[in-house]
C-alpha cells in the first residue's frame, strides 16, 4: 500500500464516528414499569423506590415486590407470628403481655378504621414491634376499581401515620385475596404484600366451633422454615372472646419446643 492510500485510510477512521451501545433508559430496571419474577413464577411490576410505605435506602426490601409472600426466605428454623386487626382491641393487652413475657416479636396489621378508633391501641402495638397495613375498611379489593384500591391503601397509611406510629412498607389483604394485578397496583404505591402461611382461624370463636387446641394444632401442621402465622387481636362478634390470645402463650411454646426461633419480618425491610 502506498503513504497516499494509508494517509487516506486513517483519515477515514478519523472522521468516521465509532458505533456506541445506546444509553440506558433511566426507567429500565426500576420504577413500576419494570417486570420482576413472582414467587409463583408470575410476572408483575415491581416497585418504586418511592411512595408512602418505601423510601429509597432505608432498608433492603425490594426483593419482596412483584410477588405474593406467603412464606419468607430463610434456611434457618425460624417461623414469623402476625396479628390483623380490625374489630375491637379485646385481646390486645393479653397479647401484648404474652410477647413481652416471652421476648416474642411479631407484626401487627390493623386497618386504618381501627387505627382511627383506637390511636392508643395502635401506638402499643408500635412501641416494640413492626406494624403493617389492612387496608383502610377492610373490603373485598375484587370489587375495588384502581381508584379505590389507591385509596384505601394510601387513607390506611395516613390513618397509622396519624396516631405517630411509622408503619413498614408491607400491605395484607383484607381476607387474603391477593391477584398479579392488585399486588403490581399495591407494590407501586410503595408497598410489599405479605400475607401467611396459615391462620390459626382463632376469630371464628368457640361459637364457630373453634377451641385452642385447634388453633395451635393449625399452627403445628405448618410449622417449617419462614412459615408465617397468622393471628388476631379482637373479637369479630364483640363477645370479648379471644382464642388467639388464650393460644398465643402454648403457640410460642409449640414453637421453641420443635427447635424454632421466632423471627422479626421488620428485619426484612430493614435488610438484616
Amino acid at each position: 500500500m502506498t503513504r497516499v492510500a494509508v494517509l487516506l485510510v486513517l483519515a477515514a477512521l478519523i472522521v468516521t464516528p465509532v458505533p456506541r451501545a445506546p444509553a440506558a433508559s433511566a426507567a429500565a430496571g426500576s420504577g413500576a414499569d419494570a417486570p420482576v419474577a413472582g414467587r409463583s413464577g408470575t410476572e408483575t411490576p415491581a416497585a418504586p423506590a418511592s411512595g408512602p410505605g418505601f423510601t429509597s435506602g432505608s432498608g433492603s426490601a425490594e426483593w419482596l415486590y412483584g410477588s405474593e409472600n406467603r412464606t419468607f426466605p430463610t434456611t434457618r428454623r425460624e417461623v414469623a407470628l402476625t396479628f390483623n386487626a380490625a374489630w375491637d382491641e379485646a385481646g390486645l393487652a393479653d397479647v401484648l403481655r404474652t410477647l413481652d413475657r416471652n421476648r416474642a416479636p411479631a407484626t401487627f396489621f390493623p386497618t386504618g378504621r381501627f387505627a382511627e378508633r383506637h390511636p392508643a391501641a395502635v401506638r402499643a402495638m408500635a412501641r416494640q414491634h413492626g406494624i403493617g397495613s389492612h387496608s383502610h375498611t377492610h373490603p373485598h379489593f375484587s370489587g375495588l376499581t384502581r381508584a379505590q384500591v389507591e385509596e384505601e391503601v394510601t387513607a390506611a397509611d395516613r390513618a397509622l401515620r396519624a396516631t405517630g406510629a411509622d408503619p413498614l412498607p408491607f400491605f395484607r389483604f383484607p381476607y387474603g385475596e391477593t391477584t398479579p394485578q392488585a399486588i403490581a397496583h399495591v407494590n407501586s404505591l410503595g408497598f410489599a404484600d405479605i400475607e401467611w402461611t396459615t391462620d390459626t382461624k382463632g376469630y371464628v370463636g368457640t361459637a364457630g366451633g373453634m377451641t385452642v387446641r385447634q388453633a395451635v394444632r393449625r399452627v403445628a401442621d405448618v410449622l417449617r422454615p419462614g412459615a408465617i402465622i397468622q393471628m388476631h387481636v379482637g373479637s369479630a362478634d364483640g363477645s370479648g372472646e379471644v382464642l388467639d390470645a388464650e393460644a398465643l402463650p402454648r403457640i410460642i411454646d409449640l414453637v421453641r419446643a420443635r427447635g424454632y426461633e421466632i423471627a422479626d419480618l421488620a428485619a426484612l425491610a430493614r435488610g438484616a
